[in-house]
């Protein structure tokens, strides 16, 4: 029966080895080692590490060391050295050589020697054993040597040493050893923030929980950019240093199973919490350090056993199967009172009554883990791989001063996918056996998934971010001036021509094709008060009212524009059919056109809307147009002869509207058109 020596990282994280932490009996003796020149080693079922005595330091002189190691049948060994430091120059006293084989049969594979050697490719043995071989003898310098081994089905295996900062890429997967923690090299950061570049990745991933020392594993990670400060914490038997800001950091990807299942947010009653016994000492208010107490981070006693030896323990009942990945301690985290255990066994069952020690895989051994080193600190351990089971029960091995605990287990629910069950009368079923074995032993874990929330995004993705908001904005911002422009020069467009008339108002076709249109049905003309307009002055353009006329529209038929002149009723004084108290007085300029006249008030004598006659109808000058037929019609459609009323409402003779002075007297200019009033079939107000 072979054996390895499995070293642990001390607590102090300063890179001082810590040897006989666990001896690990094989159960086959093709992994063994022998000689006096053997150096930290692991030896598992398809990973290790080897190294020589001392290593980092100077190998001892006239030493010897055989290493011989087996692989599942089928396989081969390759080997990837990190270093390779042996001084000789002809490999004759100090030299490393590799075999194919183990015994009297072996053949040699390569000799090594030489001071600062890089030897980059893999080493590949032909059969699934070899045996590794170091010899010193008397010299002044040289590290030795330190490297790792595989089966070659891991065509990505990296050494101890390989750090975050040698992998170049955002995201990458490689193959760790078994045996990384017999590494030096120091670690800076802590899970789920990340690790300092700068940190060894093995190491670090057998302090994140996502590969065992014992056994190694894949692994997954993303680099990311580094934050300004990384925590110091002990995890695994791995002891990680604060740091400072860096360039970059990286963390793992996993499953995703890293949940607290309920002992420090109270999902875990009370009632759920069970010990072999209880200290009564009063502190304060409170005299029993019972079960209740030993909940991560609650403020007050934890649990402590009423008596210090082996025979104690802490038991959690989860009340259902669940996949627990790891347990987090800690002290009595009181100030006058610093008890703490460090060292601790762990058992689990899925009835209370069958209780299985864990144990790491192809391991015959308990697991001891390492707890606290004080009485205040967290402390984290992973198991890998994890625990499928409904109680757990911690026994502490060691402790300081007297036995107090306080703990969080982290896991998650077992999702197990249900199978249909088909009755079968013939099919007998055996009886279960009285002890279960360990669940799952020779899988590697799963750990926690480690999401990386400071990753930057790729250039492609972040220069798309930023270019498709900036051409939104100036595509916006061009259409809005277009926009704008285009409805300034309409404004502008629509503010020319007399009293603020609409576009299609002011247009010939307009106005002809309002005469086809009933007077109801067209919308009414503004009118405008004459009174306003010698108010406002001559040069004062008034705004239209849209006030609806009591009389019909008058009928335009083809005058594309107002004559220089336009009638209209004028006051005629004393008359007491007119009682309007503004006397149309003000004299129009002629640059200023109204398209009708403004209807009589009802109060007084009531006059025929004027309508304007084409100028090509009438004579210039001063014709009388008493003659009906000289009225045009428009398009033919216009009434056969236009009666008119005279001004006074007294006489039945046709008459014409004349524009009249202030003094009451008509005179009407040479080229002046009349107005020919419509018939007007309702009765004048106050006559019979």
């Amino acid at each position: 029966m072979g054996r390895a020596v499995m070293v642990g990282r001390g607590p102090t994280g300063a890179g001082v080895l810590v040897l006989s932490i666990l001896i690990i009996l094989t159960t086959e003796d093709c992994r063994a080692q022998k000689g006096d020149g053997c150096g930290p080693t692991v030896l598992g079922p398809s990973s290790g590490t080897l190294s020589s005595l001392g290593y980092p330091g100077t190998y001892p002189n006239n030493t010897v060391c055989e290493w011989e190691i087996s692989v599942p049948s089928g396989s081969r060994v390759h080997f990837h050295f990190a270093e390779l430091d042996i001084e000789d120059s002809d490999c004759q006293v100090n030299y490393l050589r590799l075999y194919n084989g183990i015994g009297p049969e072996r053949s040699e594979i390569v000799k090594y020697c030489g001071l600062g050697l890089r030897v980059v490719q893999l080493i590949e043995s032909s059969t699934h054993q070899v045996t590794v071989q170091f010899m010193s003898g008397t010299h002044h310098s040289g590290r030795g040597f330190y490297l790792s081994y595989s089966t070659t089905q891991h065509t990505d295996l990296i050494t101890c040493l390989d750090k975050g900062a040698d992998f170049p890429e955002a995201e990458f997967s490689k193959y760790c050893p078994a045996g990384c923690l017999t590494s030096t090299e120091e670690i800076s950061g802590t899970v789920p923030n990340g690790y300092r570049e700068s940190s060894p990745v093995c190491v670090a991933a057998v302090h994140a929980g996502v590969v065992s020392n014992a056994v190694g594993g894949r692994i997954s990670v993303v680099s990311s950019k580094g934050i300004p400060h990384y925590e110091a914490t002990l995890a695994n038997n791995v002891s990680s240093t604060g740091g400072t800001l860096s360039d970059s950091l990286f963390t793992f990807r996993t499953n995703g199973c890293s949940g607290t299942l309920g002992l420090e947010s109270g999902g875990v009653a009370d009632t759920q919490l069970s010990a072999s016994s209880v200290w009564e000492w009063s502190v304060g208010q409170q005299s029993v350090w019972a079960p209740s107490g030993a909940r991560l981070k609650k403020a007050g006693l934890p649990w402590a056993s009423a008596q210090s030896d082996l025979k104690q323990w802490l038991q959690v009942d989860l009340k259902r199967e669940k996949r627990i990945t790891g347990i987090t301690t800690t002290g009595s985290t009181l100030r006058e009172y610093r008890y703490y255990v460090s060292a601790y066994r762990v058992q689990h069952s899925n009835d209370g009554q069958q209780w299985l020690s864990y144990r790491e895989a192809n391991s015959t051994q308990d697991k001891i883990f390492q707890g606290n080193i004080n009485y205040l600190h967290e402390v984290r351990n992973n198991f890998i791989p994890p625990i499928e089971a409904r109680f757990v029960r911690i026994h502490p091995t060691l402790w300081h001063q007297r036995i107090a605990l306080k703990l969080e287990l982290v896991g998650c629910q077992i999702h197990a996918k249900p199978v249909p069950r088909v009755f079968d009368p013939y099919r007998h079923t055996p009886p279960s056996a009285g002890t279960k074995r360990p669940p799952h032993f020779g899988q590697t874990t799963h750990p926690p998934d480690i999401r990386n929330t400071t990753m930057p995004p790729h250039t492609d993705v972040a220069l798309a971010a930023v270019l498709v908001p900036v051409l939104f904005m100036v595509l916006t911002a061009l259409i809005l001036t277009v926009v704008c422009a285009w409805h300034c020069r309409s404004r502008k467009k629509s503010s020319d021509g007399t009293y603020d008339l609409p576009h299609w108002d002011r247009t010939d076709w307009w106005k002809s094709m309002k005469q086809l249109l009933p007077s109801k049905m067209v919308e009414t003309e503004d009118s405008v008060r004459y009174s306003e307009v010698g108010r406002l002055g001559r040069g004062a353009v008034p705004r239209l009212h849209a006030e609806p006329a009591d009389y019909a529209e008058p009928l335009v038929s083809g005058v594309t524009t107002l004559g220089a002149r336009s009638t209209f009723k004028p006051d005629e004084g004393p008359d007491p059919g007119y009682t309007d108290p503004d006397l149309y007085d003000a004299p129009i300029s002629q640059d200023v056109y109204h398209a009708y006249a403004e209807p009589l008030p009802a109060t007084g004598s009531e006059y025929a809307t004027p309508i304007v006659v084409d100028m090509g109808c009438h004579p210039s000058g001063g014709s009388t147009l008493n003659q009906p037929s000289a009225v045009c019609s428009f398009m033919g459609a216009g009434p056969p002869s236009l009666l008119t009323r005279t001004d006074s409402g007294r006489s039945g003779r046709t008459a014409y509207d004349t524009p009249k002075n202030a003094t009451g007297q008509a005179t009407p200019p040479e080229d002046q058109t009349y107005q020919v009033p419509q018939r007007n079939t309702q009765k004048p107000k106050g006559k019979s």
